[in-house]
């Protein structure tokens, strides 16, 4: 495992991006997450952001056998336990979760006194068929969610989404309304697509909403049926990467300064210049 970190500034929020390794064994994912979570806490940092489907290889075949119940499941309990007793605020990258007998793709969220204070299941299931490419249909094996999800870090709000999500632009404008600073996509794009849109898209969803966007990948396994891109990533609000893995095992500890999200947003005022008597993005469940 190889570290990467900025030089430290006037910050708000250390980020720690767990780029971890994924195997078939759960409960030793889950163990090396506690530990990469506790080196994160030891080199200052008080967010860590894990990767989708850390406990589980990326395969339909497998989700509903590694599912849990959130918040009882063993993956859950750990992560609880962890944000407690390195009094941080943990973003689970996402794991299976069962309910109703459906499997849902699931980020959790943990605070630092270990409490669970957001759940988002991934709303954009991956089905894709490019011939010669990728072909792989997520809703196979899982549900899709129907909500969008934020939670607090002091007075910073940080919205969530899963992978293919990020591709969504309505989506992140929405979380651009209600005012987050942050967004934050763990994700697994496969080795064909993540060259081409990976960095772009993230990219992307900093500038056209002014937030610093954190997306957590696992590392890429070569032997795996679904091989990871890797390259986990923070963007800042000017569309600037700040910090970039490469495909191996690695963490990111990254300083956020959210007074460069201000400084854009009084330099730049898209959210003011927005022409909604001829266009607008609405959230139909809060009819705003």
């Amino acid at each position: 495992m190889k570290v990467k970190m900025t030089s430290p500034t006037s910050s708000d929020i250390r980020a720690a991006v767990l780029q971890l390794s994924v195997t078939t064994d759960k409960s030793a994912n889950i163990a090396i997450a506690v530990k990469r979570i506790q080196q994160a806490k030891s080199n200052g940092c008080t967010l860590a952001v894990l990767p989708e489907c850390f406990t589980t290889p990326y395969d339909n075949t497998l989700f509903r056998k590694y599912a849990e119940i959130i918040p009882d499941g063993e993956t859950c309990k750990a992560l609880s336990q962890a944000a407690k007793s390195n009094k941080m605020y943990v973003v689970g990258g996402s794991i299976p979760e069962l309910c109703d007998d459906k499997v849902y793709n699931t980020c959790t969220v943990w605070d630092p006194n270990g409490n669970l204070i957001a759940k988002h299941r991934k709303v954009h299931l991956f089905d894709v068929n490019i011939p010669g490419s990728t072909c792989f249909k997520e809703s196979n094996g899982m549900s899709p969610g129907n909500t969008l999800n934020t939670f607090q870090i002091g007075k910073l709000k940080v919205g969530l989404g899963i992978c293919h999500d990020m591709r969504f632009s309505e989506m992140a404008a929405l979380y651009q309304k209600q005012g987050c600073d942050l967004l934050i996509y763990p994700g697994a794009f496969c080795t064909e697509l993540g060259p081409p849109h990976w960095s772009l898209l993230l990219r992307f969803r900093a500038l056209e909403n002014q937030t610093f966007v954190i997306a957590a990948s696992p590392a890429r396994d070569t032997k795996s049926n679904y091989v990871a891109w890797g390259h986990s990533m923070v963007v800042d609000p000017w569309g600037k990467v700040v910090e970039e893995a490469n495909e191996k095992d690695m963490d990111l500890y990254v300083d956020l300064d959210f007074t460069i999200r201000e400084n854009i947003k009084r330099q730049i005022p898209t959210g003011n210049q927005r022409r909604t008597d001829i266009y607008d993005t609405i959230d139909v469940k809060n009819k705003k």
